[in-house]
C-alpha cells in the first residue's frame, strides 16, 4: 500500500512538472544519441522526460542548482570589472604564458581525487591578484564542446590566460573541509599562486 502511494505521488509530481516546466528552456538537459536524457548539472542519466523532471525536483538537483548559483555569483563579482566612468581600466601588454606545475593528489582515507596547481608569475604587475574559475565545455569557444570535460582558467595580468582541460566532475568548495584539501594561496613575495581542489565522490 505504501509503495502504491509513493508511486502515485511521484506520478503527480511528474505530471505537474510536465505542465509547468518548459524543457526547451532548461540549460542542463541534453538528449544523447541513444535517446536518453542527461542532466549536465548532476551528470545523471534518465530514460524519459518524466524521470528527468522528477529528478529536477529532487534534493540533489536543487542543491547543485544552489551551489552553481552561488559559484556563478562569486565568479561574476570577481571577473566583472567596475563600470564607473571615473575608474580607468588597466591595460597590459601580454608577455606570454606563465610557468606552471600540475600534480594529481588523492586522499588515501576517502579515495577522493584532485589536483594541485602551482603557477609562477615573476613579472606579475603590482597590485594584481591572480584569479581562477571553472568553465563548462559549452562556455569555452576554442574546442568543440565535449560533455566529458570542463576547463580550469587562470588569469594574471600581464600574462596570457591559461586553461587546463579536466574531467567534468563536480568540484568541492573550499568551505566543505575548512581548507584542508581545498585551498588557494597567493604569495606576493615569491610570486607563486598555488591552489588545490578535490572532486566530489560519486556514489
Amino acid at each position: 500500500m505504501l509503495l502504491r502511494l509513493l508511486n502515485v505521488e511521484r506520478w503527480i509530481i511528474r505530471k505537474l512538472a510536465l505542465e509547468t516546466i518548459d524543457l526547451a528552456k532548461d540549460p542542463y538537459i541534453l538528449r544523447n544519441h541513444l535517446g536518453s536524457l542527461e542532466c549536465r548539472l548532476c551528470l545523471t542519466l534518465h530514460t524519459n522526460e518524466g524521470s528527468y523532471l522528477a529528478h529536477t525536483q529532487g534534493k540533489k538537483h536543487q542543491t547543485n542548482l544552489a551551489r552553481r548559483a552561488a559559484r556563478d555569483l562569486k565568479e561574476t563579482q570577481l571577473m566583472i570589472a567596475p563600470t564607473q566612468s571615473n575608474i580607468q581600466r588597466k591595460v597590459f601588454l601580454k608577455i606570454g604564458r606563465p610557468g606552471y606545475r600540475v600534480t594529481k593528489v588523492r586522499d588515501r582515507d576517502t579515495g577522493k581525487e584532485g589536483m594541485m596547481v602551482q603557477v609562477h608569475l615573476p613579472q606579475i604587475k603590482a597590485g594584481v591578484t591572480p584569479r581562477r574559475r571553472f568553465m563548462s565545455a559549452w562556455e569555452q569557444k576554442r574546442e568543440p564542446p565535449n560533455k566529458a570535460y570542463q576547463y580550469l582558467i587562470v588569469a594574471a595580468e600581464p600574462y596570457e590566460t591559461i586553461a587546463f582541460r579536466i574531467p567534468a566532475r563536480e568540484i568541492e568548495d573550499e568551505a566543505d573541509d575548512a581548507g584542508y584539501w581545498n585551498w588557494s594561496h597567493w604569495d606576493p613575495d615569491t610570486k607563486q599562486y598555488s591552489f588545490q581542489f578535490m572532486f566530489r565522490l560519486q556514489y
